[in-house]
């Protein structure tokens, strides 16, 4: 007796169950056949049965293949059907010819019927299991969303640089498109990837992050296409990957640039073919994730100089890339965040704070922020903490004594960026803004063009329009 049960795909046979009395044994076989061409395979998609001498048999299907050697003389196949609708076959064997009658065949097709039962029950028990366990690791990680601090779901300002930000935003949005994110730490690269999520189509589905650098490497894998209980020691139970949790939603995958150079070919496939396996299992599963990355490294430098990162990985990234201008580069938005954080903290601390001198407001305005939006956001909390009036209180002399570092723009002298930027420049209009060829800017900085462009998309340089 043999039970044999399609794939997910229902393209492959797979012989689950097999029983011969003082026979052989030959499970370690690999015990799987295309449905076309097999007996099998006519038995499952016309739902009929089959019953023969094995004498009758060709080929190399589901029957000679696997009861070769073991004495057979005939042949039974049921069809386990179910709700109008084949499960998988039952295969019994006897020892001598025509050993089947019609009164056999309808008391085995009975039989069938509840095998079939069973069998649903069994797919039914499985499935259920496998989506309360996806729930319930979706309930564990929508708990951790709750819990984030950043929890903020406005993006604050009114800049120029910010408005042309959110003006791609709105752009690449409604697309299912790739987004990339070129940012400095700290500068608000989380709530720009919310944003194209909330914009989309996929808004009521999953936003799901990870940050690939906060993950030990040997767990990265499992973390974005999960495990099956026991594929290596400590997996105790199944896991569900990020990219499994995302499907139909949007997955964020911060500095991506940490992702392990062995890893990366797995993460480009599950971008192009939407495919992937848990570890531990061959059964391959499909998502329909949309991906937005973000890295506060040079990928292309990553790819030409350091050959750290595949170069079709970052051309797949690199489909629409979005370049977040750090808060020095959009000090009119300051204000709008000084208020925007000290209501937010204050209403969390139950004071009533709702006033900033102009000295502070100005020494908050020049101020430098080399940790952005981040450094900005600590700095209110801390004065909301200490203020114990109506007005925020800020310490204005850490403020200046920090301003006036020697790597600081404030006190006159230029920072290392500031440098580049003016160097950069220079070239730029020495070269007429050529970028390559033996004279162009790119080969005269000691660089890619690639590199270059980057560079200036980073300092926020663009060519002058011409009058």
């Amino acid at each position: 007796m043999a039970l044999i049960l399609p794939d997910a795909a229902n393209q492959q046979l797979q012989l689950y169950a097999l029983d011969f009395p003082d026979g052989k044994g030959i499970l370690h076989q690999d015990m799987s056949r295309s449905l076309d061409g097999s007996l099998a395979g006519q038995v499952f998609r016309t739902g009929k049965p089959w019953v023969g001498n094995i004498e009758d048999l060709s080929g190399s299907g589901f029957g000679n293949w696997v009861i070769s050697g073991e004495g057979v003389k005939t042949l039974c196949m049921l069809p386990l059907t179910r709700c109008n609708s084949t499960l998988g076959v039952l295969c019994l064997v006897r020892l001598e010819k025509n050993a089947f009658t019609s009164p056999d065949i309808e008391f085995l097709s009975q039989i069938a019927g509840q095998v079939a039962i069973a069998i649903d029950n069994a797919f039914a028990y499985l499935r259920i299991t496998e989506l309360s366990d996806q729930l319930k690791q979706e309930n564990l990680y929508l708990e951790d969303e709750i819990r984030s601090e950043l929890n903020f779901e406005e993006i604050v300002g009114n800049s120029t640089a910010l408005r042309q930000v959110l003006r791609q935003v709105e752009v690449v949005a409604p697309t299912n498109s790739t987004v990339l994110i070129l940012r400095e730490t700290g500068s608000g690269k989380e709530l720009i990837a919310r944003a194209v999520h909330n914009l989309s189509r996929r808004r009521n589905h999953p936003f799901v992050k990870l940050n690939c650098a906060a993950i030990p490497t040997g767990l990265l894998e499992s973390e974005l296409f999960g495990h099956e209980k026991g594929a290596f020691t400590g997996a105790i139970a199944q896991w569900i990957g990020r990219f499994e949790l995302a499907s139909q939603g949007t997955i964020f995958l911060d500095e991506i640039s940490e992702i392990p150079v062995d890893l990366q070919p797995k993460l480009l496939r599950v971008l192009q073919e939407r495919e992937f396996e848990r570890l531990g299992s061959s059964r391959t599963l499909r998502t329909d994730a949309r991906l937005i990355a973000a890295t506060n490294r040079e990928l292309s430098a990553m790819v030409e100089e350091e050959q750290k990162f595949r170069s079709d990985l970052f051309y797949r990234l690199n489909v629409f890339p979005v370049y977040v201008p750090p808060l020095r580069e959009r000090k009119e938005d300051i204000p709008f965040l000084v208020s925007h954080f000290a209501q937010y903290f204050a209403r969390n601390m139950t004071k009533d704070i709702d006033t900033i001198s102009a000295e502070t407001m100005n020494a908050l305005a020049n101020y430098p922020w080399p940790g952005n939006v981040r450094e900005l956001q600590n700095v209110i909390e801390r004065a909301v903490i200490l203020s114990k009036g109506p007005m925020l209180k800020i310490s204005l002399t850490d403020l200046r004594s920090k301003s006036s570092d020697p790597n600081s723009h404030i006190n006159g002298i230029a920072t290392l960026e500031e440098i580049e930027r003016r160097h950069i420049l220079s070239v730029l209009e020495q070269s007429n803004w050529v970028f390559a060829g033996p004279n162009g800017a790119a080969a005269k900085l000691g660089m890619k063009r690639p590199t270059l462009q980057f560079r200036m998309q980073k300092l926020g340089i663009s060519r002058p329009q011409k009058s």
